[in-house]
């Protein structure tokens, strides 16, 4: 008895001791809705898609151009990022996955208040109704609350942006670039993925992106593209030569990407189910064989591997996979990586070359060939491969199946194919009426002094501070007399060379 009294006690002072939201469903931060394994994997995927970006991206595109391009470049993926979370939860959210206002968009308003990101996750739209009207699946809600469900698809919209940056480095203007992001954001990417995600017209029809091939990757590739037009080309120089100024850290950045994307297609089931494990061992199992293509191609045409290459490779392949990445089986990622290593490759290294309107645009990363060209690859072939036991763990319409496994297989192909179009279509249109309006406001391209010396005139900051870069004597170092005094005369501003 005296034993079962100081249990009783011991159990009072830890309830009294611990906060009221870590003492299980005796809170109200545990709701009865609340699937903890499923929150935490949802946090844990939006985390690893951020990073993907920041820092990801950011150390990939400052290392992968120029070294005078270095620190433009890397502002450019952080800025978007930063840019991207105040208009999302501004209004951006909802009119990507809120009610429905019209068959591509969502009604916008802001996703701040707590009476909305506490409650169960919704998208309101997402309910899938027969030809006849009737219910065939109900509304997506995740077993977490809307705050998480805002924090993924979050850095979703976050790297698309970046990604469509890629093509644009080293000669857009800074001050376009801060309002292209915001504009590109709300009219692009929103309508992308309301329709295909959000319950729009594209996701009632059936035409599937398990994880963003036509959200994010088509997008970026036809609207980088589409800038990268009129904005114009880099410098001649710049066009001839253009070297990365540090290949070790392109492949920290590509490694980042590459394990990131184990969130990107892990978290998009929006539970941490069977679909999800699925999508993220497809996902590592295309994106190194479409890596080896890649390599395998370049030493057989040009005799020797290409680290550079071989990233191009495994973004090609992490792509790819992406429309279709829980709905396939092994073999066919293994497919599907075969092909994004080899027809990307084709499309940059050969028909680039032979095609003259390629020619006169100048995409500085290749972003229509390793995101538009993969991107659409990979939804063209989950037309073809979508496994039926898979599709029925995922779609919301009953009996989807891709070409292989016939009934209605070859109709999925074609709503693949239509679906592309679509996006392909909204993305030159609205791209090019963006980036019109932005020209009226200020100017799309820097200033010649700014494209010919760089970062330093662009930021007054420089990627690395080496003695030597264009000074010939350092009289701090060396002692003064008036001969390097008068070799002296250059003295940089920028804040690398202030400290």
């Amino acid at each position: 008895k005296k034993g079962e009294e100081l249990g009783g006690r011991k159990r009072r002072w830890v309830a009294m001791s611990v906060a009221r939201a870590y003492q299980g469903n005796r809170s109200g931060a545990v709701a009865e809705w609340l699937n903890e394994g499923d929150n935490a994997w949802q946090m844990i995927s939006a985390t690893l898609v951020g990073l993907q970006s920041v820092p990801g991206l950011v150390i990939l595109y400052g290392s992968i151009v120029k070294k005078k391009w270095a620190v433009n470049s890397a502002f450019m993926a952080l800025y978007a990022f930063a840019a991207v979370w105040i208009c999302w939860v501004t209004w951006a959210y909802d009119m990507s996955f809120g009610d429905k206002l019209l068959p591509f968009w969502g009604k916008a308003r802001p996703a701040l208040g707590q009476k909305l990101l506490i409650q169960q996750a919704a998208l309101p739209a997402t309910t899938h109704y027969r030809r006849d009207g009737t219910e065939e699946t109900p509304m997506i809600t995740p077993f977490y609350p809307m705050a998480s469900m805002v924090y993924f698809q979050c850095v979703f919209a976050a790297i698309t942006v970046i990604l469509l940056g890629g093509s644009l480095l080293g000669r857009m203007s800074i001050k376009a670039w801060m309002l292209f992001v915001p504009l590109w954001l709300t009219f692009c990417y929103t309508v992308g993925a309301f329709s295909l995600w959000g319950g729009g017209f594209l996701f009632q029809w059936g035409v599937i992106d398990y994880s963003g091939g036509y959200v994010i990757h088509l997008s970026s590739g036809i609207a980088g593209l589409t800038a990268a037009y009129w904005v114009g080309p880099r410098t001649p120089s710049d066009r001839e030569r253009f070297p990365p100024n540090n290949v070790l850290l392109v492949l920290v950045g590509a490694g980042m990407l590459w394990m990131g994307w184990t969130g990107f297609n892990g978290g998009d089931p929006y539970a941490a189910n069977i679909d999800s494990s699925m999508a993220v061992l497809n996902t590592h199992i295309c994106a190194a064989t479409s890596l080896l293509m890649w390599t395998t191609l370049d030493v057989a045409f040009f005799k020797k591997p290409s680290v550079i290459g071989a990233v191009q490779g495994m973004m090609t392949g992490l792509v790819c996979i992406t429309p279709g990445a829980g709905l396939v089986q092994g073999w066919a990622a293994m497919v599907m990586g075969i092909l994004s290593g080899s027809i990307p490759w084709f499309t940059m290294m050969v028909v680039h070359r032979r095609w003259a309107f390629l020619q006169k645009i100048d995409d500085t990363l290749a972003v229509f060939h390793t995101h538009a060209v993969a991107g659409f690859l990979g939804g063209a072939t989950t037309g073809l491969f979508a496994e039926p036991v898979l599709c029925s763990l995922y779609l919301p319409v009953t009996d989807s199946r891709g070409g292989v496994y016939g009934g209605v297989g070859g109709v999925q192909f074609l709503k693949q194919v239509v679906g592309a179009g679509f996006v392909v279509a909204w993305n030159a249109v609205v791209t090019t009426l963006i980036c019109v309006a932005v020209r009226v406001v200020t100017p799309l391209r820097m200033s010649e002094e700014q494209l010919m010396i760089g970062d330093d005139e662009v930021h007054g900051e420089e990627a690395y501070a080496l003695w030597g870069d264009g000074e010939r004597f350092d009289v701090t170092r060396h002692g003064s007399n008036s001969e390097s005094e008068s070799q002296h005369l250059h003295v940089p501003t920028g804040v690398t060379q202030n400290v």
